[in-house]
């Protein structure tokens, strides 16, 4: 992976400092090289991490073609570069390297705006053709695309930190954007940041900047289709889909391993993976993720009802695989607290983001590339919002528990509640109208549609943002086959009573996967992302938070501590399944980070 920046003014000079400025503030997303390319109206920056054809992937990439010269900075994999560039060749291109930079230039050159359309991987790009600029993002935001359009001037870039980085983008929040901290995030509004001035283009969508100002459109949108055919289908088409995107994202010149915490998704990852690597007598190499002192603190309930560990051990034995846990200490997880705020921009989820930030850390030590099992959930119906409809009903986002919690946290001048809320709860409605269904879907179908539409939107871009940040801060490239549109476009469309078979989330899954996997771990029950259970932590982002306070910053004047008092101990979660009394500490600490380091302007 790598990252992207750049500037297009057709009015005034470009500075080329500023963009040297804003790549240098991604150099952790490609630390294999970098460089700048000039044209008139136009700078671009690129970092490189290289995966694939190592030698000759230089970006920014330029091609001559016709009367007209190419240039394009990309972020990204391609899983279907060998299909598209037998279709270039066959058009008359002669390609000379084996990256798939090329092969998406040449891809524009041909197809143009519609380029994207033939692409299947995870990718933002921009191409420049000496007049406009061409840019896209992949279908479901694997992969950022933050822009601004301010005094004439499109300044472009791959993380929120090197849009801020211009002395033109400030970092004015203004109230809505408070909503969205207070209410909505880690989530953000769609196509928009948390920062008045920056946008984000959003999954599934291009947009062109040229003399005549900016056009956006969307390329690609789910659709609901009817379905003719049985159960047997639907799980052997299943079962090549996901087998197929996995052995395609096995492609790289770097070491890759596998996450396994030995949950059906990641299992299902590996299993595939471990199979195509022993037909080429190799032995994938798998991790698994721990904290120090979870064997001693663990406590069971009802979304984790048991550890992993010993899962995946299980899962990696049965698979063949070379096996290894990491254990990230609590000092760590608290200190890397800072970090993990610098690299995703924003207070995001807390102990959940400094520990995959360590992670990813240990990860990169040893392999640069990783497969994961992210998505799987939105798409085959994993939450319990999927199968009870109160939650998908209750009129705010179904994985928020208690929407006004934070913002009660705050004194009334800083957050007025009715306000907030109302804003947040007019979102969501909007979301759900935009959901395709059939006029004959069943109440369960349509129910699922909902759910799926809303989770990919929101809660998968989320988890999905998470994860980019927090390995491309070490330079490690994370790969997430579940996050293939065919699959989503197909079991978008698949009746609810074969996805939820005999009342079990994602059955349609399991049932495809019958003999890659132990029924142990094929029927297991979800248990989402790892997090401390050791008391020890609380203490340690209590203590930090006190001394924040101390300091005089933003919360010693926004935070209603008393609020604070009254809801600690309650042993209640307010975002999704893991965000409890440490990680709402923990994410007031990154809050207080947030507005002291990027100097955040409420307005």
């Amino acid at each position: 992976m790598c990252s992207i920046c750049g500037i297009v003014n057709y009015d005034e000079r470009i500075s080329r400092e500023a963009v040297e400025k804003m790549n240098t503030k991604m150099k952790h997303r490609g630390p294999n090289e970098s460089d700048i390319f000039e044209g008139e109206c136009v700078c671009l920056g690129h970092n490189r991490l290289s995966v694939v054809d190592i030698e000759n992937g230089h970006q920014p990439m330029s091609i001559c073609y016709g009367n007209k010269k190419y240039t394009i900075v990309y972020n990204g994999e391609i899983y279907n570069c060998d299909e598209i560039r037998e279709e270039l060749q066959k058009n008359g291109f002669e390609l000379k390297t084996r990256c798939d930079t090329e092969v998406v230039l040449c891809a524009y050159i041909l197809w143009g705006e519609d380029a994207p359309c033939y692409l299947n991987g995870i990718f933002a790009f921009s191409v420049w053709d000496g007049e406009r600029l061409f840019c896209a993002r992949d279908r479901f935001g694997v992969k950022p695309f933050y822009y601004a359009l301010l005094g004439g001037e499109f300044i472009f870039a791959s993380e929120i930190k090197s849009m801020l980085s211009h002395s033109k983008v400030s970092t004015r929040v203004d109230r809505q954007g408070l909503w969205e901290l207070l209410y909505l995030s880690p989530n953000f509004i769609s196509g928009k940041s948390v920062f008045k001035d920056i946008l984000e283009l959003e999954g599934g969508e291009c947009l062109f900047f040229d003399k005549n100002g900016l056009k956006k459109r969307k390329y690609w949108r789910i659709k609901a289709l009817p379905y003719f055919k049985g159960r047997d289908y639907a799980i052997e088409k299943t079962s090549f889909l996901v087998s197929d995107a996995i052995k395609r994202q096995l492609v790289s010149d770097v070491p890759l391993c596998s996450l396994l915490s030995g949950g059906l998704d990641s299992s299902v990852v590996s299993a595939i993976a471990s199979e195509e690597y022993q037909k080429r007598g190799l032995t994938l190499d798998t991790y698994s993720f721990e904290y120090e002192g979870n064997k001693q603190a663990f406590q069971q309930s009802l979304f984790q009802p048991q550890r992993d560990d010993e899962f995946a051990i299980l899962a990696s034995e049965y698979l063949g695989t070379n096996h290894r846990v990491l254990t990230c200490p609590t000092d760590t997880l608290a200190l890397e607290l800072e970090n993990a705020t610098l690299y995703r921009d924003f207070p995001g989820q807390a102990d959940i983001d400094s520990s995959l930030y360590y992670f990813c850390a240990e990860i990169k030590k040893k392999h640069t590339v990783g497969l994961s099992g992210e998505c799987s959930d939105e798409i085959f119906g994993g939450y319990p919002w999927f199968y009870r409809p109160e939650m998908l009903y209750s009129d705010f986002f179904p994985w928020i528990h208690a929407p006004r919690m934070r913002a009660s946290l705050f004194k009334d001048s800083i957050a007025r509640s009715d306000e907030g809320y109302d804003y947040i709860k007019g979102v969501y409605r909007d979301t759900l109208s935009e959901c395709p269904t059939l006029d004959d879907d069943s109440d369960d179908m349509r129910l699922s549609r909902l759910a799926s539409y809303l989770s990919v939107k929101y809660f998968m871009s989320s988890l999905l943002q998470r994860k980019d940040r927090m390995s491309m801060a070490s330079g490690v490239e994370i790969r997430v086959p579940f996050a293939d549109h065919r699959i989503f476009e197909f079991v978008f469309n698949v009746p609810w009573d074969i996805k939820f078979e005999g009342g079990v989330e994602k059955a349609l899954l399991r049932n495809s996967m019958v003999g890659h996997l132990p029924s142990e771990i094929l029927w297991r029950k979800k248990s989402p992302y790892p997090k401390t259970h050791n008391p020890k932590y609380l203490e340690l982002v209590l203590g930090m938070l006190r001394e924040r306070i101390s300091r005089g910053g933003y919360l010693s004047y926004a935070l209603d501590t008393e609020a604070l008092d009254g809801i600690l101990g309650k042993g209640k979660t307010w975002f999704g399944q893991l965000m409890g009394d440490a990680q709402m500490v923990a994410w007031l600490i990154q809050l207080d980070i947030w507005v002291e380091k990027y100097g955040v302007n409420f307005v």
